[in-house]
């Protein structure tokens, strides 16, 4: 496959200028923070850590009385895992890949099933002592099984490496087979239609707190997230040199800026809720009291001594269990995987399945995700905003995702940074994803052409058309296995009945020519 347009700076190239090397850098940390974070706000919602043996780290804004909230003090130790796990990516495929790996939102439903085996309420005495249950006390949170979540992510990452010394034994070229392009593209598109809803939903939510209707569709939030898009796409189409380097950067400055105007105006100086579009708690109770924490602390890693405290035991029983809700799902990110490195593949101009190889880039994801779980619980996956980036920079230099990589594991100790990152309101993020998600449904568009793959064939027509409506629409499918739901859905799902309709409908032989007698 032939690249459209070669690389400003190709996998192994470096930016010559240090200040260069880290604004683009930067780009890449802000594309994935915002969906990063989403997955510990999601699945640890509804777990405190006891404020007597927390170590919020950067998120000490957010002890109470109670404790610190379980979700905001593993916001953190997500971002570092997700550096870290980006690192043994690229260790692991050899420095040709330029992916970019954090946290996985197919595992969230595990997760939360996982999490909830064994709870009970976590309760405040009379005395202030802390139980798990004692009548007349006031309910505070909750105990997770946060054990579970290391276990399972271990089992995804075995997973993964079984697979990929498969593959690395028997060939990739039976995958071409399985995959061909008419799959892949379609695949693609609906990886990138398929994380619309959430681009909308960020889009049009606001960061205030006592008027649920004002910020659940906010006009001024859209309209902050429309500059922040429209910014980004003019940098990117007109601007030059560093501007045409950096649009996402750009545009989510801008979109910041506007917000943090309206927030000014609106809600600090006539308290309108309505115009509350940034949320500055993060960084002003960082600073109340000013301490060594307050600029650098250790992030409350899941492994760490405090959190045994404010977690259910694991029994050897619920092994099974936790078995049954991970290792179908891992089987639905490997297909996702694949998906993701075909439309790099296609960024890039080269094939990515085949160099470094799809064994190694499954066994870097896989390995990364099993130390994931240790640290933050979460699984490690490819993220379709970095691949945006790259395709729409054409920057594409590994030195700069390892830079990326350092900014991302450093940013989860330097409290103030994580804090001020923090404060980039949803709508924000959401305007510059509607460019990075529909960028990657155009990739699938682009690869139908590409490989001159003719839509005028019913078959072609076919396989297309089912895999677009159940990736886009949704479909589910679902059972219970010893009182465990499984499921599987959208990409996933989309991308087998594309195999299956692949299979079936077979490449018509072209009719012999009439003879005459």
């Amino acid at each position: 496959m032939e690249a459209e347009k070669k690389m400003i700076l190709d996998v192994n190239e470096s930016p010559k200028k240090i200040g260069q090397w880290l604004i683009l850098a930067l780009q890449h940390v802000l594309a994935m923070f915002v969906a990063c974070i989403t997955v510990p706000l999601l699945v640890f919602s509804s777990y405190t850590v006891p404020a007597e043996f927390a170590n919020a780290g950067a998120t000490v804004a957010y002890i109470n009385a109670n404790g610190a909230s379980l979700a905001q003090t593993l916001i953190a130790p997500t971002i570092v895992s997700a550096g870290i796990g980006t690192l043994i990516y690229i260790f692991f495929t050899k420095m040709k890949s330029p992916m970019f790996l954090a946290s996985s939102f197919a595992y969230i439903s595990p997760m939360c099933a996982a999490l909830a085996m064994g709870a009970e309420p976590m309760m405040r005495n009379a005395d202030g002592s802390l139980s798990a249950a004692t009548a007349g006390a006031t309910v505070v949170g909750a105990y997770g099984n946060l054990w579970s979540l290391p276990v399972g992510m271990a089992m995804v990452g075995a997973v993964y490496v079984i697979v990929a010394l498969i593959i690395k034994f028997v060939g990739v070229k039976w995958l071409h087979k399985l995959l061909p392009s008419i799959v892949i593209g379609p695949v693609i598109m609906v990886i990138g239609l398929g994380l619309s809803a959430s681009a909308v939903s960020h889009l049009v939510t606001s960061s205030g707190t006592e008027n649920v209707a004002n910020h659940s569709y906010n006009l001024i939030a859209l309209l902050c997230g429309l500059i922040a898009m429209t910014v980004t796409a003019l940098c990117a189409h007109y601007g030059k040199k560093t501007v045409a380097l950096i649009p996402f950067v750009l545009g989510i400055l801008a979109g910041y800026v506007a917000a943090a105007i309206f927030t000014a105006i609106g809600w600090y100086g006539f308290h309108n809720d309505y115009f509350h579009i940034v949320d500055w708690s993060a960084v002003t109770g960082n600073f109340s009291p000013v301490s060594v924490r307050s600029f650098i602390d250790l992030p409350s890693f899941v492994f760490l001594p405090e959190n045994f405290k404010a977690a259910a035991p694991l029994t050897g029983g619920q092994i099974v269990t936790i078995a049954l809700l991970f290792i179908p799902t891992s089987l639905v990110t490997i297909c996702e995987h694949i998906g993701d490195h075909e439309n790099m593949s296609g960024i890039l101009g080269r094939d990515l399945l085949e160099d470094p190889g799809l064994s190694r880039t499954l066994m870097g994801d896989g390995i990364a995700t099993a130390a994931s779980g240790i640290l933050c619980g979460a699984a490690n996956t490819t993220y379709g905003e970095n691949v945006g980036v790259i395709g729409v920079t054409k920057i594409a230099s590994v030195k700069v995702i390892i830079l990326a990589c350092v900014m991302s594991i450093l940013l989860g100790f330097l409290s103030p940074i994580m804090c001020v990152v923090q404060t980039i309101p949803a709508c924000v993020t959401g305007g510059v994803s509607l460019l990075l998600y529909g960028f990657i449904a155009a990739s699938g568009v682009k690869m139908l052409i590409n490989e001159h793959i003719d839509m005028g064939k019913t078959r072609n027509i076919f396989i297309a058309s089912v895999i677009l409506v159940a990736g886009i629409g949704g479909l589910t499918l679902r059972f219970v296995v010893h009182d465990v739901t499984i499921s599987v859905a959208g990409t996933a799902l989309a991308m087998i009945l594309g195999i299956i309709m692949n299979a079936i409908l077979r490449e018509k032989k072209p009719a012999a020519p009439a003879t005459n007698a």
